[in-house]
C-alpha cells in the first residue's frame, strides 16, 4: 500500500447532520472531490445517512436537501400521538414509518455489498438471540461491508440507516436494534479498529498509513452544576441520554489523537446555549445555517490539502543494534573502524 488509508467518519446528531453535510460542502469549494477520496466511511445516527448518503453516489448538497425536505415529516408529531403515548412516557416519540419511507426512497433496494466504497455503521443489538442461553445477551452491532467472514454484505442500506437512527425514546427499535449512539456516537475509534481486523478479507492497512477525519454534529455545551447530586432514577432519566451521546464523542476523540497524533483532525463547533438544537428541532434549521457558515474551517482545510490529499512521508528505518552502541560511545561507523 503505496499511499493513505482514507477514514471519514460522521458523528449521530439528528437534523444536526444538515450542519455536517453543509461543513463538506463548504470543504469541497476550497478542495473539489476531497471526500470522494475516502476508502472508509462510518457514521452513526444522522451519520450513517451521511455515509451511506456519499458512499451510495449523492452529493453533500442533495444529503442537506434531504433534511430541509423530509425533516418535517419525520419528526412529525401529533397531539393523538402524545395522549397514547402519555406525553411520552410510555411511547417513542415519533413513528418510524415516515423515516422508513425516506430511507426506501433514497437507498431503494441497494445493498451493503453493492457499495463501491467501505462503510462501518454502528448500532445497538437488544437480543443477540444466540442459541446458546449462556451467550444470548444485548450487545454493539458494527455493521461494514468489508468482504470478510463477519461481512454484512447482503444488509439492505435502507435496513441499517434505520437500525443506526433509531434513538431511543425518539423512535422505536428496529428489528430488535436501537441507535449506535449508546455505544459509539463518534464513530472514528470504531472504523479505525474495523480496518485492523484480521477477519477483513483483504489486506488490513498499517496503523502509520490511516488518515482520520471526523466530523461532528456541534457540541453542545451541556453541564451539570454542583459538586454533589444525590440522585436517583428520576432525577437521572432526564440528563442521561445525552450525556452518554455526548460523553461517548470526547472517548473516541481521545483515543483516535493518541494513536494517529497530526493524520488525525476533528471538527465539531461548539454550540453555546442560547444556540442548542436538539436532535429533532427541525424548526431551527435557519440557525443551523448560520452556524454552519460561521464555522472556520481554514485549519481543516490546510489539513485536507497537507495531509489528506498529500503523499505519506517515508518512514525512516530503525537503526540497527550495532550502529546504536556506536552512537552511544559518540562514535561513527567510519570512526570505529566498521
Amino acid at each position: 500500500m503505496a499511499g493513505w488509508y482514507r477514514i471519514l467518519a460522521f458523528d449521530g446528531g439528528g437534523i444536526r447532520g444538515w450542519l455536517t453535510a453543509r461543513l463538506v460542502d463548504r470543504i469541497d469549494a476550497a478542495a473539489p472531490g476531497w471526500w470522494s477520496r475516502a476508502d472508509l466511511l462510518a457514521g452513526t445516527s444522522t451519520g450513517s445517512l451521511l455515509a451511506l448518503g456519499l458512499a451510495a453516489g449523492h452529493s453533500p448538497r442533495d444529503l442537506m436537501a434531504l433534511y430541509e425536505q423530509h425533516a418535517p415529516t419525520i419528526f412529525r408529531d401529533s397531539m393523538l400521538d402524545n395522549l397514547a403515548d402519555l406525553g411520552n412516557w410510555v411511547g417513542a416519540q415519533y413513528r418510524d414509518k415516515p423515516l422508513r419511507n425516506v430511507l426506501r426512497e433514497v437507498f431503494g433496494d441497494l445493498r451493503l455489498r453493492d457499495l463501491p466504497r467501505r462503510v462501518l455503521i454502528p448500532a445497538f443489538d437488544l437480543d443477540n438471540e444466540h442459541p446458546d442461553p449462556t451467550q444470548r445477551s444485548w450487545a454493539p452491532k458494527f455493521f461494514h461491508n468489508f468482504p470478510g467472514s463477519d461481512s454484512d454484505g447482503d444488509r439492505f442500506v435502507r435496513d441499517v440507516a434505520l437500525y443506526s437512527c433509531a434513538a431511543p425514546t425518539y423512535f422505536p427499535s428496529a428489528d430488535g436494534f436501537i441507535d449506535g449512539g449508546v455505544v459509539a456516537n463518534n464513530p472514528s475509534m470504531a472504523a479505525l479498529a474495523q480496518t485492523q481486523d484480521p477477519r477483513n478479507g483483504e489486506p488490513n492497512p498499517p496503523l502509520h498509513r490511516i488518515v482520520l477525519l471526523s466530523l461532528g454534529t456541534g457540541q453542545p455545551l451541556w453541564r451539570i452544576e454542583g459538586a454533589r447530586h444525590d440522585w436517583g432514577r428520576a432525577q437521572w432519566l432526564g440528563p442521561l441520554i445525552d450525556l452518554i451521546l455526548d460523553g461517548l464523542m470526547g472517548v473516541a476523540d481521545y483515543q483516535c489523537r493518541q494513536l494517529l497524533g497530526p493524520r488525525y483532525h476533528r471538527v465539531s463547533p461548539r454550540l453555546p446555549p442560547d444556540r442548542i438544537i436538539r436532535m429533532d428541532d427541525w424548526k431551527r434549521l435557519s440557525k443551523l445555517r448560520e452556524l454552519a457558515e460561521q464555522v472556520d474551517i481554514k485549519e481543516t482545510i490546510r489539513w485536507i490539502q497537507e495531509i489528506w490529499a498529500g503523499a505519506p512521508r517515508a518512514r525512516q528505518a530503525k537503526p540497527n543494534a550495532a550502529s546504536t552502541r556506536t552512537r552511544r560511545h559518540g562514535l561513527s561507523s567510519a570512526e570505529s573502524g566498521k
